[in-house]
């Protein structure tokens, strides 16, 4: 393909993407409000596939063999013709993939250089064509100050072939001869570019950039440069579309920034939140009215049969008064002393010893001490829990009234343990009352 039919071919692909974009620009502007209502739902952390993401694009430029940085193989640039196509993937806001094709002529010469040539020919032109997948870095996407993007900047890098033919010219004026026999050179091609990109329609973009390659190789004009690798910069212009239904964004024009902080001041939403926080007030009431005791019997105001039981009372599940029976004998007509030996009771799961059952344990271990007897503490528990829990509980509550009794002066070797659990029971467990009496432990 010559000069002249690469100049028309591209003019009129960038003809017909304009002028496709400008119907597309068309058709979103007359349903403006359709747009507004759809792209207004998309989230955040909602997906790609919430906006428009592939594009094709094409470019033409300038191929330079001379850059500012590294080590060139000629000293004067000629102008030469670049050209290049993509495919782009946007996967988030933030990175892409793109497919990119770059062809053309590299020109350089070595003129008014003081020493010659640097590298024995005079000028080269090589006709270059690679191939290329890049990543593509959006800066624009996360610009604060904007909700709609306008302007994008990027960057990008990536590696792929190269597929060149180098000439040289050897004196000034002479002819072009081909390096390498004239075969085509392969090599490793690394570009790392900037661009920046002017939003024409949601659809359409005008493209402008400048990509430094590398190639790894010391052979690109024509002659060897080793040890230094060559590479050339290619400055360029051109147009971009992106595909998709216009109910949807293109998601290079959509700040997710701004997104996020709408999402966290939306007026719907902030509703929600003053109504949870109404919900989880009404909550923390009804909690706290379940647990009101005024009381103080333990046992929660609606639950409470006999409210206002005196202070200190000990209540059952209803809230209501135990009597327990005592167990005396009387000395005389004036006072009564607790017998020794008789049953220890026990609150609900409790292996506590109330204060209740003092004198029946003091009056024990007083006729322990002198009689010098060995009993067995017989433990019990009413049938409420697992059979295994209440075996434990009942042997806890034995091994209380032993502490009490060796604290009190009782050798340990005359108390023996015997846990007995929820069996022989001296009660129906079917009632509180019932239940009351088997929390206990007996002298045996």
């Amino acid at each position: 393909m010559n000069y002249s039919t690469l100049k028309k071919t591209v003019a009129l692909s960038a003809v017909a993407l304009m002028a496709f974009g400008a119907a597309n620009a068309q058709t979103a502007t007359t349903d403006t409000t359709k747009m507004s209502s759809e792209t207004s739902s998309a989230k955040v952390f909602g997906g790609i596939g919430q906006y428009n993401h592939l594009s094709i694009g094409i470019n033409v430029g300038v191929n330079n063999p001379i850059v500012n940085f590294g080590h060139n193989a000629v000293t004067h640039t000629q102008i030469s013709l670049g050209y290049g196509l993509s495919i782009r993937d946007q996967l988030s806001h933030f990175f892409g993939l793109e497919l990119n094709y770059n062809g053309g002529t590299v020109k350089g010469n070595d003129d008014g250089y003081k020493y010659g040539t640097k590298y024995g020919q005079d000028a080269f032109s090589t006709k270059n064509n690679q191939v290329t997948l890049n990543g593509i870095i959006d800066f624009g996407s996360v610009s604060f100050g904007h909700r709609n993007n306008s302007v994008d900047f990027y960057g990008s890098a990536g590696a792929g072939l190269a597929f060149y033919k180098p000439t040289t010219q050897a004196a000034a004026g002479g002819a072009f001869t081909p390096s390498n026999d004239g075969s085509t050179t392969k090599e490793l091609v690394a570009p790392i570019g900037v661009g920046v990109k002017f939003k024409l329609s949601d659809a359409l973009a005008l493209n402008v950039g400048y990509t430094v390659n590398f190639i790894q190789g010391y052979n690109f004009s024509g002659a060897s440069t080793y040890p230094f690798f060559d590479h050339y910069s290619y400055s360029y212009a051109g147009l971009e579309y992106t595909f998709g239904p216009s109910s949807k964004k293109n998601v290079d024009w959509v700040n997710p920034i701004a997104m996020m902080y709408d999402e966290l001041y939306d007026a719907a939403l902030r509703q929600e939140v003053e109504a949870l926080k109404g919900r989880v007030t009404n909550v923390e009431t009804a909690v706290a009215d379940l647990k009101k005791d005024s009381d103080g019997d333990g046992v929660a105001d609606q639950f409470d049969k006999c409210p206002n039981t005196p202070a200190g009372s000990v209540v059952d599940g209803s809230g209501c008064v135990i009597v327990f029976p005592k167990d005396t004998v009387k000395v005389d007509s004036a006072k009564a002393v607790a017998k020794a030996y008789s049953n220890i009771q026990f609150e609900f799961d409790s292996s506590v010893l109330r204060t209740s059952s003092y004198p029946v344990l003091d009056a024990t271990s007083a006729d322990l001490r002198s009689s010098g007897k060995t009993i067995t503490l017989a433990g019990y528990a009413s049938s409420e829990g697992t059979a295994a829990h209440n075996m434990r509980l009942s042997r806890d509550r034995a091994n209380s009234v032993k502490t009490y009794l060796v604290n009190s002066g009782v050798e340990a070797k005359h108390l023996k343990i015997k846990a007995y659990g929820e069996t022989h029971p001296i009660a129906d467990n079917s009632t509180e009352e019932g239940r009351v009496a088997n929390r206990r432990v007996e002298f045996h």
